[in-house]
């Protein structure tokens, strides 16, 4: 198993899904963390040029990011994690979540800080998906 976490500084999970540099993404067997590696991320930063809908003024009822071009924008971020299992992450807006739910990532919107004690959740099956904090 393959779990992806936002982070800002390789050791703790980014409490925003958009604005986080990149992801480490950590390889499980036997219900042991085996390696880690980090991949670069694209974010919010990447897409200053491009259309965008502003936070709090989506115009589709089911919120923020899910127009196509949020949409496109969400595919391309999950491509480096294409391989992985399950992406963690502190917040995130709705459109993200379900963009990754489509592209068959996992994704859980933890309380948990560490990116250690995160993953160790999940492989114990102990991981809550705090989805009230989406945005």
């Amino acid at each position: 198993m393959k779990i992806a976490a936002v982070s800002e500084d390789g050791v703790t999970i980014s409490q925003h899904f958009g604005r986080a540099p990149f992801y480490v993404v950590v390889t499980v067997e036997h219900g042991q963390i085996v390696s880690r590696e980090q991949r670069d991320k694209l974010g919010h930063a990447h897409f200053a040029g491009e259309p965008h809908e502003e936070h709090g003024h989506a115009a589709d009822p089911r919120g923020h990011g899910f127009d196509p071009a949020a949409q496109n924008r969400h595919a391309r971020m999950a491509a480096a994690i294409s391989d992985c299992d399950v992406l963690l992450a502190r917040g995130m807006g709705a459109g993200a979540y379900q963009s990754m739910e489509q592209a068959r990532i996992r994704p859980i919107l933890t309380d948990v800080v560490s990116i250690d004690d995160a993953v160790q959740a999940v492989i114990t099956d102990q991981i809550v998906d705090h989805r009230e904090r989406l945005h």
